[in-house]
């Protein structure tokens, strides 16, 4: 790369994925930074789904500066490696290790889960059609909106309540199995719970197509009966609102198994690898190791591969951590998950106000989400308004003003990373 252009920042086009479970139109984020983005014409019944800056070879961002335009970011840093900073190189060669998203989420994605380094590298060498690469994907979902998903294994005592109230799931596994989670007792060792959780799991992930339709239209019967009594529970409301939207899939009754999470905007979630979950509605940036391998067994029209995703889950069970994130300055606040590929950085920039990223040793990518305002690096300044895509070189501090106002999100390697050398 010259030494002139060392510390430029390059404006990137995202590239959009329009997955039916997306919101149409301008409902959704995604379409609303597309159209700033890239000047696209939105179209108003088309589900815009998923905005990805990155490097993947399923949805690349390309290069917009005048010089470099239509120039594939991955095909670029291939060119000039250094701008990943050393220890990135070292680590991960020659490509960006993280892939940043913005999700408009309007009805439920697959119950999913995503494989560890050695199962992806199988699946990828065993089904390359389905499995696209050979990487993990931890990933993290920071609110933009209330933010609602399903996320790894209730707890014990949970589990036994829910075999106790739902009998439609008794019914599917079996009272041996149903039994064998009712009976362990505390004294019981971690081993004997995942054991038996992961036996009556996977009897209701392999039941019948027949059988489990029966048992959804039995469950919905019962608790339209029960609500002219009672309240229902959330978790009862929200399986009648996904068996709407995912008519006799097993997906519907396996979410009572699931921990049902709201996040508040300005909270984040964060996945390792075979942790099962769900995003239900909302919005959120998203961030993840550079990968698009998804193991799913219910509420998709997709290929399902139910054998695969019971055998490989940790069966962890209990709430999940949610990170509110931690500022860095006054008006930056970090997200950091315990993965070294990624952390995100949330910037609001009051009217008149200014901030720096310091410089660090790896790369960057910037999305403005909201205003307009001013970078500037060493030798190079340039406005930046909502929609806009930038890549930062590593070792590039970075000046950020505004006389209105601007959010922006900032997508990198884990500081941890780094400190750990």
């Amino acid at each position: 790369m010259a030494k002139a252009n060392a510390d430029k920042l390059r404006r990137l086009r995202a590239w959009v994925q329009n997955y039916d479970w997306g919101r149409c139109g301008l409902e959704a984020q995604v379409a609303r930074l597309l159209a700033l983005n890239s000047g696209a014409e939105i179209e108003p019944d088309r589900p815009y789904a998923e905005s990805w800056m990155g490097t993947h070879n399923s949805g690349p961002s390309f290069l917009a500066d005048e010089e470099d335009e239509n120039v594939g970011l991955k095909e670029w840093i291939g060119k000039n490696p250094n701008v990943l900073g050393r220890k990135v190189l070292e680590k991960w060669g020659a490509d960006l290790p993280f892939l940043f998203k913005v999700l408009s989420v309007a009805k439920a994605l697959s119950i999913q889960a995503h494989p560890d380094k050695e199962l992806a590298k199988e699946l990828h060498k065993l089904q390359p059609n389905l499995y696209k690469d050979g990487n993990h994907k931890p990933e993290m979902a920071l609110a933009i909106t209330e933010f609602r998903a399903l996320c790894g294994f209730i707890t014990l005592e949970e589990l036994k309540g829910v075999l106790e109230d739902v009998p439609e799931i008794v019914e599917l596994v079996g009272t041996a199995s149903a039994n064998q989670v009712l009976d362990i007792d505390e004294r019981d060792g971690a081993e004997t719970v995942k054991s038996a959780l992961r036996s009556v799991f996977t009897q209701l992930m392999s039941a019948s197509k027949e059988m489990t339709i029966k048992a959804i239209s039995k469950l919905k019967n019962r608790l339209h009966i029960q609500s002219q009594l009672r309240c229902l529970t959330e978790k009862e409301q929200l399986v009648l609102h996904l068996e709407k939207q995912y008519p006799g899939d097993i997906g519907v009754i396996s979410a009572f198994f699931f921990n049902y999470v709201k996040l508040n905007p300005g909270e984040a979630l964060y996945l390792g690898a075979n942790e099962p979950h769900a995003y239900l509605s909302g919005e959120c940036i998203e961030c993840m190791a550079t990968s698009d391998n998804v193991v799913r067994a219910g509420l998709t029209p997709k290929h399902r591969d139910v054998q695969t995703l019971c055998s490989m889950l940790t069966y962890k069970q209990g709430y999940p951590e949610i990170l509110k994130g931690f500022p860095i300055s006054p008006y930056i606040t970090r997200y950091l998950p315990p993965f070294d590929e990624f952390e995100v950085d949330h910037c609001i920039l009051p009217k008149g106000g200014s901030t720096v990223f310091p410089a660090i040793p790896g790369p960057s990518i910037f999305l403005a989400f909201v205003g307009e305002g001013t970078l500037h690096t060493g030798s190079w300044e340039d406005m930046v308004t909502e929609g806009d895509v930038l890549f930062a070189p590593a070792n590039t501090e970075i000046t950020i003003a505004t006389t209105s106002e601007l959010q922006l999100y900032r997508a990198g390697v884990n500081s941890r990373f780094f400190h750990a050398l």
